[in-house]
Order: C-alpha cells, then sequence, then structure tokens
C-alpha cells in the first residue's frame, strides 16, 4: 500500500501534505527473503510535539521487526523497523519521495534491538546480557536514570541515552529525532544491530567488531534493495546516532560502498544494493579509537580525575599527548574557514575561535539581559563585550572542571574499558588495540604484539580512515554536534571528522553546544529543516 498525493495541501514543518492518499509505482530489486512487504504494516496513531512545542496528531504506518539479511546471526538484532506517516493534523501525507531518516540507537558499542519497539522510537540499547561483558567502564552506556547529569556534564559515566535516535536537550528533557522526522512528513527507519556483549552458548562474542557497522550497512543495503517498495527516496537517506551510535553514523557515512566490508555483508546474505548514505547526522562520536587516548590527554590530560579527584599520571599522559601530536601531523588537515594546518601546537586556538566562543557567544546572546548578567558574574573568565564572548584555553579548561575517565581512556592498561570489548574476539572477551597500551598492559594476559586481525578491525571501524582515502561513496553532507563539558571523548575528535570532510568539499555543519555534556542535542529542529534543506525536498502534492 503506497502512499501517493492530490490536491488539497496543507504544511507542518515545511513539509507539503496531501488531501488523500494513493498507490506508489514498485521498483524493487529485491526478491526473497529480502523483499519488503508492502502490506505488513499495523496503522498507528500517535501525538508528537515537534522542536517549537506545537503538537502534531500522525497517522502512521509502522512495519515491525524486518529482518534485513538472508542469513542473519541474530534476527532479535539483525532487524529494523519502518514507519510512514499517512496522515498529520488530519491531512493526508505523500511520503513516497520524502527522504529518509536512517536512525540507530546504538549506545556504547553495546547491542541494539527494535524487536519490542510498539511504534516509531521506540527501539534501543539493550544493556548488557547475563554475564556478557567486563566490568563497567566509562564508556559504557548506562541507564535512562543516569543521563540528567551527563546533560549537565556533571556525570561520572558518558550518560549516552539510546533510544530510536533519542539525545538529551536542555535541562535534561528528552528528544526523538525519529519523532520529529516522522511529524516532518519524512520516513522513518531504526535498524537494530549487533553489539559487543552478545555471546552465544559456547562463549563466543558475535556482536564485536565490525559486527555494528555491518549490520548497519546491510540495513542501509535492504532499504535500497526495496527501492520504490519501502516508501521514501532511497537517495536520500539520512543517518542519526548519539554516541557510539554517532561513530558509527559518522563510519556509516565515511565508507559508503567501501569493498573492505564484503566478505562480511556477503556472509550475511546482504542485499545486492548500495550501502552509500546521503548525508550524516552525528552527535558526540566515540570514534577513531586507536587515536583517541592521545586526542583525550591532549584536551583533558591536565584536569582532575571526576572518580579520583586527582590529576592522571603526567608519564603517561605526555606519552599520549606526544602520540596525538604526531598523528595530528600525518593527518595533514586543514581547519575550516581558512583557518591552515591543523596541529598539536594550534590546535586549541583553533577549537575557541572556530567553536568554543561562538558556541559561547550564541548561548549568552539567546539570554535575557539579566540573566546574562548572573551568568558572567559566576563565570568571569569571560569578557563579553560588543555581543561576542572571548576568553583562553586554559580558562575554558577550568571551567568545564573535571574529566570523566582516566588514563588511558579507551585502550585501558587493564582492558576494562568498553573499547577492549569491542575489540574482543571468540571467547577472548577483550583486546588492546594500541600498542601503547599493549605495551603497559597489567593483566598478564596479553601477548607481545597485537593479534593480527587488529589493524583491518581498526580501519573498519574507523571513518578517518576512509576520509583519508577520499572514499568516493562518502556521504556529502555532514551534521556533527558535541558538547563543550563532555569529556567522554576529546573535542578534537569530532573537529577532525569534520576538518577532513570539509577538505574534500563536503558540505559540513558543525558546531559545539555550549555547557553541554555527553549525548546532548539542543537544536534538533534545525537538524530536521536541515534534511529537507540538504535533500532539497519540499514536499509533493498533485
Amino acid at each position: 500500500m503506497g502512499i501517493g498525493a492530490t490536491a488539497g495541501v496543507a504544511a507542518v514543518g515545511g513539509i507539503a501534505l496531501s488531501a488523500q492518499a494513493a498507490g506508489s509505482k514498485s521498483t524493487s530489486k529485491a526478491s526473497g527473503a529480502l523483499a519488503f512487504d508492502p502490506d505488513g504494516y499495523t496503522k498507528l496513531t500517535t501525538t508528537i510535539t515537534d522542536a517549537a512545542g506545537t503538537e502534531h496528531d500522525v497517522t502512521y504506518h509502522f512495519w515491525k521487526a524486518v529482518t534485513y539479511v538472508a542469513n542473519p546471526v541474530d534476527e532479535a538484532y539483525q532487524s529494523l523497523n519502518v514507519s510512514v506517516p499517512v496522515e498529520i493534523d488530519g491531512t493526508a501525507v505523500d511520503a513516497s519521495g520524502a527522504p529518509i531518516l536512517f536512525a540507530n540507537a546504538v549506545g556504547g558499542y553495546m547491542p541494539s534491538s527494535v524487536a519490542d519497539a510498539t511504534g516509531v522510537g521506540g527501539g534501543g540499547m539493550t544493556g548488557i546480557p547475563g554475564g556478557g561483558a567486563p566490568g563497567a567502564s566509562a564508556s559504557a552506556a548506562p541507564s535512562a536514570s543516569a543521563s540528567a547529569s551527563a546533560s549537565s556534564g556533571t556525570g561520572t559515566g558518558t550518560g549516552e541515552v539510546q533510544s530510536g535516535g533519542n539525545a538529551m536537550v536542555n535541562g535534561g528533557e528528552m528528544v526523538s529525532l525519529p519523532k520529529l522526522a516522522l511529524a516532518a512528513g519524512y520516513v522513518v527507519v531504526e535498524p537494530g544491530a549487533r553489539g559487543r556483549t552478545l555471546k552465544d552458548s559456547d562463549g563466543e562474542y558475535y556482536g564485536v567488531a565490525p559486527a555494528a557497522i555491518v549490520d548497519l550497512k546491510a540495513a542501509v543495503r535492504y532499504v535500497r534493495a526495496n527501492k520504490g517498495v519501502i516508501p521514501g527516496d532511497t537517495d536520500r537517506i539520512v543517518s542519526s546516532g548519539v554516541s557510539a551510535g554517532g561513530a558509527l553514523s559518522s563510519l556509516l557515512g565515511a565508507s559508503g560502498d567501501s569493498r573492505i566490508y564484503d566478505t562480511y555483508l556477503k556472509e550475511l546474505g546482504a542485499a545486492d544494493a548500495s550501502d552509500a548514505i546521503f548525508a550524516t547526522g552525528a552527535w558526540c562520536p566515540i570514534t577513531d579509537l586507536e587515536h583517541a587516548d592521545g586526542a583525550y590527554e591532549w584536551n583533558w590530560g591536565s584536569n582532575v580525575t571526576a572518580s579520583t579527584g586527582k590529576v592522571v599520571d603526567q608519564t603517561v599522559s605526555k606519552a599520549l599527548q606526544s602520540q596525538f601530536a604526531e598523528y595530528q601531523a600525518a593527518l595533514k588537515l586543514r581547519g575550516l574557514d581558512g583557518f591552515g594546518p591543523l596541529n598539536a601546537r594550534n590546535y586549541d586556538e583553533y577549537l575557541v575561535k572556530q567553536y568554543l566562543e561562538p558556541s559561547a557567544t550564541t548561548y549568552l546572546a539567546a539570554l535575557s539581559a539579566s540573566d546574562r548578567a548572573t551568568y558572567l558574574a559566576a563565570n568571569t573568565f569571560i569578557t563579553w563585550a560588543g555581543g561576542k564572548a572571548t576568553f583562553s584555553w586554559a580558562d575554558f579548561l577550568t571551567h568545564v572542571g573535571a574529566r570523566k575517565k582516566t588514563t588511558p581512556a579507551f585502550d585501558a592498561f587493564d582492558l576494562s574499558a568498553g573499547e577492549n570489548n569491542e575489540f574482543g574476539k571468540g571467547t577472548t572477551v577483550s583486546r588492546h588495540f594500541t600498542a601503547y597500551s599493549l605495551k603497559s598492559d597489567t593483566t598478564g594476559l596479553t601477548a607481545r604484539r597485537l593479534d593480527s586481525d587488529i589493524p583491518e578491525m581498526l580501519r573498519l571501524m574507523n571513518p578517518m580512515y576512509h576520509l583519508g582515502k577520499e572514499n568516493p561513496g562518502r556521504s556529502r553532507h555532514w551534521w556533527i554536534r558535541l558538547g563543550t563539558k563532555d569529556s567522554d571523548t576529546s573535542l578534537t575528535v569530532s573537529a577532525n571528522i569534520a576538518a577532513a570532510a570539509d577538505n574534500l568539499g563536503d558540505d559540513v555543519n558543525h558546531l559545539y553546544y555550549w555547557d553541554e555534556g555527553h549525548g546532548s542535542n539542543t537544536d534538533p529542529g534545525d537538524f530536521i529543516k536541515w534534511i529537507a534543506k540538504v535533500s532539497g525536498y519540499k514536499g509533493k502534492r498533485k
């Protein structure tokens, strides 16, 4: 039952709505197990409050837990939900040519399932199955109850909360991008994916790297193979994700149609179609993992750690900072807006001028005169003159305060980090993925050299690798966001992705949220509008 349009239109969120629905023509190339059933939906109605606070009554067709590969390892995770609006505020919608929001709900590189969802925005991270993971780490995702502290930048965990693409907004409230997209007239696809804690009866981990990205690519291939049957424009797929989900979203955008995943996709029986996406939305991406320890120390090395109240071992911190300097120089990136070459010596200046001062300025300008005066009185490191905020990098670090993670932040010497588990293999729960941490291993359980497959795993999991190769199948539109108080990762990680994409000539929309922590999203409505802008979608009418 496809969706068409006739005369008589209204508009919601800039999307034209039609007065009645008609059929759509199928151009699907999928067959057998990978053929989408156009009649297999449930008709649902819900009320969605948009980013401006306006309520909309939305009727939509909902396809639940559709398996997207022919040879699934675990259907509970390798399935997707599809939501297609058919009526908004009493007016029929034509979503046949609408952009498709591809909203992953991965958090902490954990498994994500849509199997229990009862409607749009209902999927999410499933947590840790029994006996499945090492001890909780700074980068393991907590429950939803932990998210409020993360939004203010005061929590001790990542604070990442995932449920169908949800993130935090000001004040600790939740925002669901899938619901906002549906209310704007877009098609929403929510894919599940395997994650690092999944373990079979033989004790083997089957969701570690590169399972999550392979699954998401397979899901994209399924959607594209069913062009004309799954409503929406399969050439205008826009991904979204937060934290590890943001990492996977950026990786999905950077690695479109890369051949290095072919063997993995073939094993799953993925559809014979493109896995390239049109645009990428990534919030606080936890990525570039093999260089993340150095980047973290360069950024937060002088700050005390929240859990200990002490500064980390400065010998280790400075060694990792030196690694970052070498890596950053090798990238040969140029900053946005003509800044010039980015290196460890000038990156602080770049972050302050390009992102942090503009972020503070936007925040302060939006306050009332009295509230702004109160904030400035409490934060005297900021100079406010001519409607602009200025400050030093050192004062900014003092303002942020304690860092969340110890050192190394990602490849822990004792293999306790979630990322160590992400690079587990077989019955080995966790492995080192950097030579530095391997050399300083405190468990006594590791070999003298990194396992031979680690370099391949790192290439499969790092968007910077694909951007460095100028992958022709990459996304050409990038929306990247991060909170200025997010010490779950380095501020340079998202800035490097933005610079790499910009240097290739891609369209980049990147900014930081002032005084926000991990998982924040303070401009969700702007993202929904951005999708319409970059996709050129204005809705259809007849």
